[in-house]
């Protein structure tokens, strides 16, 4: 079983965001709250890690997984941001948005498109960011629902359940009901919505 960290969502214990980084530091796969469901992660420059995220989500090769950033900043040490982009970017993050920009040579391979693009959040979630602001680093975000799990509330405890013999850690932050990111290409700074989920997309039509 997978170990459980209770943290509080709105105020997170800095002592266990400690221990829950050191997972990350060693490698670790680890489950946590966003904005808009429990997400799986592991450090972006880690690619055992990366690999493992990929046989929990038995997801194909060729499909590279988003990552979370800790602020405007540092989305553009990873991704390349237009003057348009940035402006838009600005005025919703952070926030249930994912960004689909061209990567910096910063980005590890395995993270990249075959246009090397990347997929970027900031959530509004203070666990997350501070997870991401003690590793230093991004960290990979992806869903930690099955595919008929849409809409149903989960918590840590559900979580473990589900993935209980995959994962190095769980932090349990209270019951989020899962409802995806939107998702929004920024690439040459023209938007375009890839997919609308809990972000208002009316803030780039």
């Amino acid at each position: 079983m997978a170990q459980i960290l209770e943290i509080n969502p709105y105020n997170p214990q800095q002592r266990l965001i400690d221990q829950a980084v050191e997972v990350l530091k060693r490698g670790g796969v680890i489950c946590y709250p966003t904005d808009t469901m429990y997400g799986i992660g592991c450090d972006i420059f880690n690619q055992k890690a990366v690999k493992r995220v990929y046989q929990i989500k038995n997801r194909p090769k060729h499909k590279p997984f988003s990552f979370m950033c800790s602020d405007l900043k540092n989305i553009s040490e990873y991704s390349h941001v237009g003057n348009t982009a940035y402006g838009m970017m600005r005025k919703c993050l952070p926030g249930p948005y994912t960004f689909v920009l061209s990567g910096t040579k910063l980005v590890p391979k395995i993270m990249l498109t075959r246009q090397k693009t990347v997929g970027i959040r900031v959530p509004d979630h203070a666990i997350c960011l501070a997870l991401i602001k003690g590793l230093g680093n991004p960290v990979l975000n992806t869903s930690a629902v099955r595919e008929d799990g849409d809409h149903v509330p989960l918590d840590g405890y559900d979580v473990n359940d589900l993935f209980c013999n995959q994962i190095d850690l769980i932090i349990e932050g209270g019951q989020i009901i899962p409802n995806p990111s939107t998702v929004v290409s920024l690439i040459d700074d023209r938007p375009e919505i890839l997919r609308s989920g809990k972000g208002d997309p009316a803030l780039f039509l």
